[in-house]
C-alpha cells in the first residue's frame, strides 16, 4: 500500500496537548522526513541521517500513547542533533547524545507537558538514559499507565512464576526464573527457552 503524505500539523493528534509548537521547529529547521509506522516489537522509533539528496528521516510507532510517542520522537531528534554536530565520530548513545537528549527533554519538562509521574520517571531516567526508551523498565511502566486498556494484556513481570502467556503470533510460553535483566521462558510447543524483557507486553493465560 502506498504511503500517504500529510501536512505536519497532522502530527498534533499523536502528541500531548501543547507540545506541537515545540516539536515543529525541530522537524522544520532540519528538514526531517517523519514517518509514523505500524507497531514494531523491537523498536519504538528510528533515525537515519541525511544522505545525498535524501533528508534526515525519523520513524515512530503510531500505536504509542501520546506521551510515549513524544518521548520516542525526542529520543530520535537527539540522534539528529548529535549527527549534525558530530557526524558519525561519536558513539550512538554516548555522552554527546545524552547531552542533547537531556537538553531537549528539559525544554518540554519546563513547559509542563508531562504529568508529574512521567516527569519524575524522566528525571530518574536522565541520570543514565537507556539506548532505547523501551529499555528503561521504570519509565515504560509509568508510560504504560496512559495506554488504552486492553483486557488480558500485561507485562511479563506481572505474570507469576510458572504462569503461561501468549505473544503476538499465537506462541505460548511458561514463565521461568529471572536471570539478570530477563526472564527465561519455555515455549510449550517446542520446549525451547527464550529470554524475555520484564516489560514485554503479553496476553495472560488462565
Amino acid at each position: 500500500m502506498a504511503r500517504t503524505e500529510s501536512p505536519l500539523n497532522a502530527l498534533e493528534i499523536y502528541l500531548p496537548e501543547g507540545s506541537f509548537p515545540l516539536v515543529e521547529p525541530l522537524l522544520v529547521t532540519h528538514r526531517v522526513h517523519l514517518t509514523i509506522t505500524r507497531s514494531r516489537v523491537s523498536i519504538l522509533g528510528d533515525y537515519r541521517h541525511a544522505l545525498g539528496v535524501r533528508n534526515h528521516r525519523i520513524s515512530v510507532n503510531g500505536n504509542l500513547n501520546r506521551f510515549a510517542f513524544l518521548i520516542t520522537l525526542l529520543h530520535e531528534c537527539a540522534h539528529l542533533l548529535t549527527f549534525i554536530q558530530h557526524g558519525s565520530q561519536v558513539a550512538s548513545h554516548g555522552k554527546e547524545w545524552k547531552s542533547h537528549y537531556a537538553a531537549i527533554l528539559h525544554v518540554f519538562m519546563l513547559q509542563g507537558i508531562f504529568p508529574e509521574n512521567i516527569r519524575r520517571a524522566l528525571e530518574d531516567s536522565l541520570k543514565n538514559p537507556a539506548a532505547s526508551s523501551c529499555a528503561d523498565a521504570e519509565l515504560m511502566r509509568v508510560l504504560r499507565q496512559y495506554d488504552a486498556v486492553r483486557d488480558g494484556y500485561c507485562l511479563v513481570d506481572e505474570i507469576p512464576a510458572g504462569g503461561q502467556f501468549r505473544i503476538n503470533g499465537g506462541r505460548v510460553f511458561k514463565k521461568g526464573n529471572r536471570q539478570r535483566k530477563r526472564y527465561l521462558c519455555e515455549e510449550l510447543a517446542t520446549g525451547r527457552v527464550y529470554a524475555f524483557s520484564p516489560i514485554y507486553e503479553v496476553f495472560r493465560l488462565p
